[in-house]
């Protein structure tokens, strides 16, 4: 970690006065971070993603380095709260130990708000670290909204959106408007594209599914570091995402039986042989019913 005695730009301009959009944010100044693993720098194959990767060990480090790198110029910058979401796999890759106090960290499946859990409107604004493109997009690395394995399309009110359309759409609610996303340059453009000025920090440019050109870890960590501060220090630029209610969410799968079965709900309607639709009041309760097609399985016994 870095010196906090030494003033970083940011908390030198607000110190200066030459911030008043960073100090009148939310108090208390908290910080929501999603962190998923696809976007890290380096990453492009299942052997960075998975406990049983040759390689996912070193870059259970590099991600939680990244994670680490956001936390530090977050409070140089004068956040005095941070909550973070280990966004990937099995919800338990990042290295908890290697954060500072302050930290709080949320972990493991399932979780109502996936992975946005734990988020309110008492955070000033929400980042999303590591994230992808959507099953939809033709290009990114490992593209794919929420399941590589399940999903072919995912919908809300019509618009195909992948996971960070999701995630903000739930900070969205909440007031929490998201200020930074990171990744390869896909995932930056395909968000750029739906929550219009949010701060992009490019770690890779995207070649194909399983391959991409990367920075290190260490000028990796650089771009975050100078794209965080950009962020905070601009914070009341920017707008939280909100979708219209009641919130239609379809979901066509990459079988026909889970469809088959969803459709056994009266609360779903099945659009067509892969496809359900869920009404929900709002994007919480639309998570909560999307956390469970996606995780439940018939044979999760004790």
């Amino acid at each position: 970690m870095k010196d906090r005695a030494r003033l970083s730009p940011v908390l030198a301009l607000l110190s200066l006065g030459l911030l008043p959009g960073l100090a009148a944010a939310q108090t208390p100044f908290k910080l929501y971070i999603s962190a998923d693993m696809e976007g890290v720098a380096g990453v492009v194959s299942d052997q960075q993603l998975h406990p049983t990767g040759f390689e996912y060990g070193r870059f259970r480090e590099f991600m939680t380095a990244e994670v680490n790198t956001v936390i530090d110029a977050a409070f140089a910058a004068g956040v005095i709260e941070i909550v973070v979401s280990d966004s990937h796999g099995n919800g338990q890759n990042l290295l908890i130990e290697k954060f500072p106090k302050k930290v709080s960290v949320i972990r493991s499946w399932p979780r109502p708000l996936m992975m946005m859990e734990g988020i309110d409107d008492s955070f000033a604004g929400a980042i999303l670290l590591g994230y992808h493109t959507s099953t939809h997009n033709e290009h990114g690395v490992r593209a794919h909204t929420l399941s590589s394995a399940r999903l072919a399309d995912v919908r809300i009110n019509d618009k195909q959106v992948g996971e960070g359309e999701i995630s903000a759409a739930i900070a969205g609610h909440f007031g929490v408007p998201v200020i930074m996303v990171s990744g390869d340059d896909q995932l930056v453009k395909e968000l750029q594209g739906t929550l219009g000025n949010v701060e992009g920090a490019v770690v890779k440019w995207a070649v194909g599914f399983h391959s991409a050109r990367t920075l290190t870890p260490a000028e990796a960590n650089d771009v975050l570091r100078a794209s965080t501060e950009r962020a905070l220090g601009r914070i009341k630029s920017f707008k939280p995402y909100k979708v219209a209610t009641p919130v239609r969410f379809d979901i066509r799968f990459k079988s026909y039986r889970q469809a088959d079965m969803l459709s056994y709900l009266p609360i779903v309607e099945r659009l067509d042989s892969h496809t359900i639709r869920y009404t929900a009041k709002d994007m919480p309760t639309a998570s909560k019913f999307v956390e469970f097609a996606v995780t439940y399985e018939a044979d999760m016994d004790p």
